[in-house]
């Protein structure tokens, strides 16, 4: 075939099905321009393999299996997006769950109570005596690791090593008060 014919049959193809495969392919995506544009790629597609297909290949169906098949990924995509979404928003609800349940459950009167000090006070008292001057430095008297470091010829580092040392010793001893801890007293 020449070319003239070529392009002469493809507009008589193009003319007589791109209408029903956008119905088609709108059928399942209910989305008009993704519709159009996989009908429209489907159909380059075909242009630009006609020359590698088999003769008796039936043309509209050769084309409407590609639309279809962009169909079904394109499902499947929103598919994934859709269950990602679902988990993040279930995520972001447990989260908010849980903020709320603490929340809920705090009770001011016992963060401030003699039994939270008393814990406090014991787990402290505990400390390795350098872990606890950096502790007490730091957390009761409000001094930059910077400025505990320079005052007893640390590093940084070393101090902020007995501060997490500090934390974790109390973060075991108030395990179960470790949400209004984190809330309220140690951050």
């Amino acid at each position: 075939m020449n070319s003239a014919s070529d392009i002469r049959n493809f507009n008589n193809l193009f003319n007589e099905y791109y209408s029903r495969f956008v119905r088609f392919a709108m059928g399942y995506l209910k989305n008009q321009p993704v519709a159009e544009d996989f009908v429209s790629e489907a159909f380059t597609l075909y242009w630009e393999n006609r020359e590698n297909l088999l003769p008796d290949t039936n043309a509209p169906a050769y084309i409407l299996t590609i639309v279809k098949n962009k169909c079904i990924n394109h499902l499947h995509h929103e598919k994934i997006r859709l269950k990602a979404e679902r988990e993040m928003t279930d995520q972001a609800e447990w989260v908010l769950n849980t903020r709320l349940a603490t929340l809920e459950a705090c009770d001011p009167e016992y963060l401030f109570s003699d039994e939270m000090r008393e814990i406090v006070r014991k787990t402290v008292d505990k400390l390795p005596s350098k872990t606890r001057r950096i502790f007490i430095l730091n957390r009761y008297h409000g001094f930059p690791y910077k400025d505990i470091a320079q005052k007893m010829s640390l590093s940084p580092k070393t101090v902020e090593y007995h501060i997490s040392k500090a934390l974790k010793c109390l973060r075991i001893s108030l395990r179960d008060f470790i949400f209004l801890l984190a809330v309220f007293f140690l951050f």
